[in-house]
């Protein structure tokens, strides 16, 4: 069951804020992920976005805003990137290669934790680091549980197909080699906050000589392990745990989007 606070605009704004977790939305996304009607969406949102709790972006978009960049960084943490830094170390340590968490920021995915390989030829990501959406193995996890607008323009120059997505989700790993570099080689999976979005990626790279044309076969249970202490972390108690809100999105992306773009793929 959601906790509620009780005071019902407040746990609309919570629920708006939370949709906004997984990354940026249009006002229909937002109407059809919060469950909440056109008019209070666009009312709150606005009001949100006045005080830089909401951004928008390029495309018009909503996202979340700086002030909650500011107010996370006035408390000393984040969450997301405590819980994950020892995991990288183990995903490093148990792989021999290197470790990267990443999140979506509209149209580009940012390195916001980095462990590298302690030694010998490496992939070097730098914390930081603005990557394509339509490239590699995180772009896909990223990517994958969209609702089904976004996953359309998301497909649009992207090195890799409505196909392509629907076996991550069905794995619930992605894996790619030689997409954004020619020589490297990635496997990557997904990290899930309270709400059952998807918030960030969870990735292994290095050379392909060592991870192969397949590094999947290997190291995918590995990276999806990680993942999971991941999502876990961010689920203990004190945090509401809340039915995934994109279900329906899934179900949609998974089959008539699906269809969709294979019918263009195929034209």
């Amino acid at each position: 069951m959601e906790k509620t606070s009780g005071v019902g605009v407040l746990d609309r704004v919570a629920v708006i804020l939370g949709a906004l977790e997984a990354g940026p939305a249009t006002l229909a996304g937002l109407v059809t992920t919060t469950g909440l009607t056109r008019p209070t969406v666009h009312r709150i949102a606005v009001a949100l976005e006045r005080l830089r709790l909401v951004t928008r972006d390029a495309g018009g978009r909503f996202a979340l805003g700086p002030r909650l960049s500011e107010l996370s960084a006035a408390a000393g943490e984040d969450h997301l990137l405590t819980a994950a830094g020892p995991v990288l170390t183990r995903l490093r340590d148990a792989t021999g290669e290197s470790a990267q968490l990443y999140r979506r920021q509209g149209d580009q995915r940012i390195c916001v934790a980095a462990v590298e390989r302690l030694a010998g030829l490496r992939d070097i990501v730098p914390v930081g680091v603005a990557l394509p959406m339509q490239v590699g193995s995180a772009a896909q996890v990223l990517l994958a549980w969209e609702e089904p607008e976004r996953l359309y323009r998301g497909l649009r120059g992207a090195r890799f197909t409505a196909t392509t997505l629907s076996g991550v989700r069905r794995r619930g790993w992605a894996q790619s080699v030689g997409d954004r570099e020619p020589d490297v080689a990635s496997v990557s999976a997904p990290v899930r906050g309270p709400s059952g979005q998807v918030v960030a990626a969870v990735s292994v790279s290095g050379p392909i000589q060592r991870l192969t044309r397949h590094p999947g076969a290997h190291l995918s249970r590995t990276v999806v392990e990680a993942a999971a202490r991941i999502t876990e972390a961010l689920r203990r108690p004190g945090t509401p745990e809340r039915r995934p809100a994109t279900k329906s999105a899934e179900d949609a992306a998974g089959g008539t989007l699906e269809k969709g773009v294979l019918a263009g793929e195929e034209a």
